[in-house]
């Protein structure tokens, strides 16, 4: 069982307590100024029994530790106090805000042929420019596996494109 407690040093140690032959013992999985996702990770990937980042986040709280909240929460806080403010949308941002709070964004649902061009925007529109470069090099990776089908140092050839329709 994961619990929390503070330091001295003024940070906070996830810690999983174990029984052993010789009584019980704790062993730390990760410490922490702020508990935060790439903290969560790592202590469900060293804890014997993986807790829920809800029980994390609860158990923090209950020591007294600092939780960043859910980027997506946090996300929608910041929109929510800027257009408080009264700052406006971009029209087709805007849209595609309302399509998908109205809608929701499900894996594998179909969507109208209008709104995939929406839905593919949306999902880099954030993108840091290591995310777009990772992709990049992705691409890059899957051209180079496709076979060549013997043209090996040929020249790619393209039909012709005839534009007078004849």
């Amino acid at each position: 069982m994961a619990f929390v407690v503070p330091t001295k040093a003024g940070r906070f140690e996830v810690r999983e307590s174990q029984s052993t032959p010789k009584g019980p013992r704790s062993r730390t999985l990760a410490s922490f100024t702020e508990l935060n996702d790439e903290v969560i990770e790592k202590v469900r990937r060293k804890a014997k029994e993986a807790p829920s980042e809800a029980k994390l986040r609860r158990a923090a709280r209950r020591a007294g530790a600092p939780v960043r909240r859910d980027p997506t929460e946090q996300a929608a806080r910041e929109l929510i106090a800027e257009l408080a403010k009264g700052q406006r949308l971009d029209p087709h941002l805007r849209r595609i805000l309302l399509e998908l709070l109205q809608k929701g964004y499900r894996e594998g649902a179909d969507p109208a042929p209008a709104d995939e061009a929406a839905r593919g925007v949306a999902e880099w529109m954030a993108a840091t420019p290591e995310d777009r470069g990772r992709a990049l090099v992705d691409l890059l990776l899957l051209a180079d596996a496709l076979p060549h089908a013997g043209r090996k140092g040929k020249p790619l050839r393209f039909p012709r494109l005839d534009s007078t329709g004849e």
